[in-house]
């Protein structure tokens, strides 16, 4: 798509949205989401009370949060992991399956009220990173590095220069490669480097007010989750390796590793696995079946296997650029368009 093509596309597209607004606001829309029907997963990740945008684009405010419930209650019907896999859905109304990924511990501070609040139900996907002794993602920590490091930066004796961006990136100096990239492909020895070595350039625990952004929840918080009755407790890596990426053995130990960890603090199976990134291969999902887990979520279907495998199913993520009223109708149509 050239650039003027693509111009077109996206101004079209904000008109659009623009009316569905105004459709909303007018009480034009109520008919189509009262007649949607079918069902689908959506996923969402860390949950703050202000500036979602501040470090990535998968965060939401609680308000929208809030804002999406109270559209999910009035329009959808919200089914617990279990229901989607069985297929106990209402035939009147839209049905919606709520994750949570990644393991926030925002998602204990201000998701877990929010479901009782309104009685709805949602699966966690949660890694073990704190079992390795961290608090934090390696990839929200080169989030917070992008934002508040240097201007230039080496790295195992690689040197790397900020891309200026809406998110900033560090890319090679001599190979061109974005450091996200470069780690991604690589095991959690590379990751663990990267989050004692350059924490200097970015000391995120100095700032309080980022805490919401990179914190992941501790074992109590965990527990506490997998107590309530609207929550389902799953799995998502060990490390949240992108686990096509390393040797198959090592994705299987993480998987099966993960599982062990979650269930020795919950005290419950857990047989729900999203894979990290949504990534996946043929050989990775029968790895994760070893590993004992019975529901499988990538994001997209890559392979024509998938959509016949009873134990995998596909989800959408949230798209935070937009109004509540087009999130819903992207959701219904499964169409996402992350322009900002």
């Amino acid at each position: 798509m050239n650039r003027v093509l693509k111009t077109f596309y996206i101004w079209r597209r904000k008109a659009d949205y623009c009316r569905r607004d105004i459709c909303a606001f007018l009480g034009l829309t109520d008919s189509s989401f009262k007649a949607a029907r079918g069902a689908r997963i959506v996923v969402y990740h860390g949950i703050c009370q202000h500036q979602p945008l501040r470090f990535n684009n998968i965060f939401l405010t609680r308000a929208t949060f809030e804002a999406h419930l109270q559209f999910y209650q009035k329009y959808f019907n919200v089914v617990s992991l279990d229901d989607y896999y069985h297929q106990r859905f209402s035939p009147h109304r839209f049905n919606i399956c709520l994750h949570f990924d990644d393991g926030y511990a925002n998602n204990h501070t201000y998701v877990l009220p929010l479901l009782e609040q309104y009685r709805v139900p949602a699966t966690f996907f949660i890694t073990a990173v704190r079992a390795a002794g961290y608090d934090i993602l390696w990839n929200d920590f080169l989030g917070i590095l992008s934002k508040y490091g240097p201007q230039q930066l080496v790295f195992r004796q690689e040197t790397f220069y900020k891309q200026r961006a809406r998110f900033s990136r560090y890319v090679s100096a001599s190979r061109g490669i974005g450091l996200w990239e470069m780690l991604r492909s690589e095991g959690f020895e590379s990751k663990a480097r990267l989050l004692n070595d350059l924490y200097p350039l970015a000391p995120f625990r100095e700032n309080p007010q980022d805490t919401d952004y990179w914190l992941q929840m501790t074992p109590q918080q965990i527990k506490e989750l997998a107590s309530s009755p609207w929550v389902t407790i799953g799995a998502h890596g060990y490390y949240h390796n992108d686990l096509p990426k390393i040797p198959l053995p090592d994705a299987e130990k993480e998987m099966f590793a993960c599982r062990q960890y979650l269930e020795d603090i919950i005290g419950k199976p857990v047989k729900a696995f999203a894979f990290p990134y949504g990534t996946y291969t043929p050989a990775v999902v029968e790895a994760a079946k070893r590993a004992g887990f019975s529901q499988l979520l990538p994001l997209n279907f890559h392979f024509p296997e998938s959509a016949a495998d009873p134990a995998q199913r596909e989800r959408v993520i949230i798209n935070p650029y937009v109004s509540v009223t087009n999130q819903q109708f992207n959701l219904i149509k499964r169409r996402y368009d992350f322009w900002r």
